[in-house]
């Protein structure tokens, strides 16, 4: 007991330290691509380091989720992948500790991962996601840095185009200032031009000081003017002056946003209270549904008639007196009939536009109703995703059995890859209403789940599932790839083959291969009730078969050149696959029960039967050839 308790450090040591190292190092390459997308809030805004610091914290925290699953899969292919490489597993199946034992202490921590993940997001995501969203949003309303450029208008300082031929970085002079003014609306657009001038900001931060020298200002007066005359005697007016200072708005200082105004949105909330909101927004939906409906009732679909019970017998009354509607429309006058199309068309006008109206809150309501629930099931799905790729890496680093930052992480990459593909879809199908909120966060669960389960099924019987070979051999026997007979030339003959022996039995065996063609009847189609539902195994082809291979086995033996070379022509028969398609008598019910498969097979298998009737038609011809060369060359 006590070496297990041993090993289960052992393991959980190595697999801490990668999952560490690997968990920063996801963490910092999600982070990096997070900031790209917020490269313009951050760049030239004069940011100080407590805020840069503020934003990259509460973003690694949002990130912490998604960083945890390719933590554990990249540390479960790497951990596992070198105890295999270095042939600890080995050991450890040799002791006779089954693998589900060697997983058992990491599986452990992978729940506890989990778990620890489910919380994170329940609690410090929310709070954190809120956080980052007031600090993101703060940022793009601040005012960019003053870093004003020469040669090219400057329009950074709302209500200016400022222009400035030089700039003297040291003394912080301007020179050939010019400045285009709409601070007042385009119609009083002011133009200046000075010398040189000097722009500092006030102590507040809160406007800019433009001092200007030897200068002058112009000013568009057409809207001040009375009327044509004094438009067209005073057009603008012209100011010279030599010092003129102007104080500007620009308000320099980062101002924080209050944290409750994202306090509604469904990325900012706990469980408890998505559910709360949950349950919010489907009474708001059922009573906007409901009083739509009375609405269209009332407006639409039937007239409200003043008067109450009483006044039945009179509606009665009226409802039999009623005269057809082309009688009535075609009392009224030209002008009358006007006036009642211009008033039912403004009635249904504005009938469209009111449900147009509902429908646009209707499908708002449901978009947060459905944004409430993808949060929800992303709590877990999140959570179950560390798991998930446990169950991945660790059997798939145990199969592979190559550790490093090689191969671990290609394949790492590409399965993390394939989960975001399918995860991101199908949280797009779900935010647009294409498919149920369930299906499409779960999906991505659902496609990892039996790939974890097959790779722990193989990892635990030792299959080789990267085996190229072995996968060869199965789209060989999909396909109907037939295999093809490598005999060479022995160096060495202990013994000749008894020539006189093998003609005997190479005649008698293209009798029996001509008996055996003629009373299977291969070339007719097969019976579609006997393939799937009656199959009989064919032993006589088993025989047949187990004769050839003794004949080339003998024949192997021999020295002579042409007989090596008819020998390599001999087909390699196929004993079970003119039968039925599968060896499960049940597997071959359902598919002759599916009929459009079970077509598929049934022509698979006459095609098989054909094969094995050219092969027979084969052996006979080859056996008669060889029996010519031993009888020329008179071998005993």
């Amino acid at each position: 007991m006590r070496i297990f308790k041993r090993l289960d450090i052992f393991i959980l040591k190595d697999y801490l330290l990668l999952f560490a190292g690997t968990f920063f190092i996801c963490l910092f390459i999600f982070m990096m691509q997070f900031m790209w997308r917020y490269v313009e809030e951050l760049v030239g805004k004069g940011l100080s380091l407590g805020v840069l610091a503020k934003f990259f914290f509460y973003s690694g925290l949002t990130l912490v989720p998604m960083s945890l699953p390719m933590a554990v899969l990249l540390a479960s292919l790497i951990s596992f992948g070198n105890m295999g490489e270095r042939l600890e597993l080995l050991a450890m199946k040799a002791s006779g500790i089954p693998l589900v034992r060697i997983l058992q202490p990491v599986l452990i921590f992978a729940l506890c991962v989990c778990l620890g993940s489910f919380y994170f997001q329940n609690h410090v995501g929310p709070e954190a996601t809120k956080q980052l969203a007031t600090l993101v949003w703060s940022m793009k309303q601040k005012s960019p840095e003053l870093e004003i450029p020469e040669g090219v208008f400057y329009s950074e300082i709302p209500g200016y185009n400022l222009y400035v031929h030089h700039k003297d970085t040291r003394s912080g002079m301007l020179y050939g200032v010019m400045i285009y003014s709409t601070t007042e609306g385009y119609e009083d657009a002011q133009i200046v031009l000075a010398d040189s001038a000097r722009l500092q900001s006030t102590a507040d931060k809160r406007h800019l000081k433009l001092t200007l020298f030897h200068g002058e200002r112009f000013r568009n007066m057409d809207s001040q003017s009375g009327g044509n005359m004094l438009r067209a005697s005073v057009p603008y007016m012209r100011e010279s002056f030599v010092s003129e200072v102007d104080l500007i708005p620009f308000d320099a200082n980062f101002n924080l946003m209050d944290a409750n105004l994202f306090s509604g949105n469904a990325q900012t909330k706990g469980l408890r209270d998505i559910r709360r909101g949950i349950d919010s927004l489907r009474v708001a939906v059922d009573s906007m549904g409901h009083a739509i409906a009375a609405s269209t009732m009332s407006t639409l679909l039937c007239k409200n008639v003043p008067g109450g019970a009483s006044d039945s017998l009179r509606v009665v009354r009226e409802a039999d007196q009623a005269q057809p509607f082309d009688t009535l429309y075609a009392r009224l006058t030209d002008e009358q009939r006007t006036l009642a199309w211009r008033s039912a068309l403004s009635h249904a006008e504005g009938l469209r536009a009111e449900y147009d109206y509902r429908s646009i809150i209707t499908d708002e309501t449901n978009y947060t109703l459905r944004r409430h629930r993808i949060e929800e099931q992303k709590k877990f799905t999140l959570s179950l995703a560390c798991l998930l790729f446990f169950f991945i890496g660790a059997p798939l680093g145990a199969i592979i059995r190559k550790g490093g930052l090689g191969l671990p992480v290609v394949v790492s990459v590409l399965i993390f890859i394939f989960y975001y593909i399918i995860n991101v879809a199908g949280e797009k199908m779900a935010k647009t209403g294409a498919w149920n909120v369930l299906s499409g966060i779960w999906l991505s669960s659902a496609v990892l789940l039996p790939v974890g389960v097959f790779l722990t099924s193989r990892a635990n019987k030792d299959s080789a599932v990267f085996s190229v070979e072995g996968y060869r051999n199965f789209l060989r026997r999909l396909l109907g790839m037939r295999s093809s007979r490598v005999i060479n030339r022995k160096e060495v003959v202990i013994d000749d083959p008894r020539y006189s022996r093998v003609v005997a039995s190479l005649e008698a065996l293209s009798r029996d291969c001509q008996a055996y063609s003629r009373e299977a009847r291969l070339v007719r189609m097969p019976s579609y009730s006997r393939i799937f539902f009656h199959y009989r195994e064919d032993r006589e082809v088993e025989c047949l078969s187990d004769r050839l291979e003794q004949l080339v086995e003998e024949l192997h033996n021999s020295r002579d050149a042409v007989i090596l070379a008819r020998i390599n022509e001999y087909p390699v028969l196929e004993t079970a696959a003119h039968t039925r398609p599968f060896h499960s008598a049940r597997l071959n019910a359902a598919v002759g029960l599916f009929f459009p498969l079970g077509l598929f097979f049934w022509l698979r298998i006459w095609r098989y039967r054909l094969r094995l009737w050219n092969d027979m038609n084969t052996i006979q011809r080859i056996n008669t050839q060889i029996v010519e060369r031993i009888n020329k060359q008179q071998y005993e």
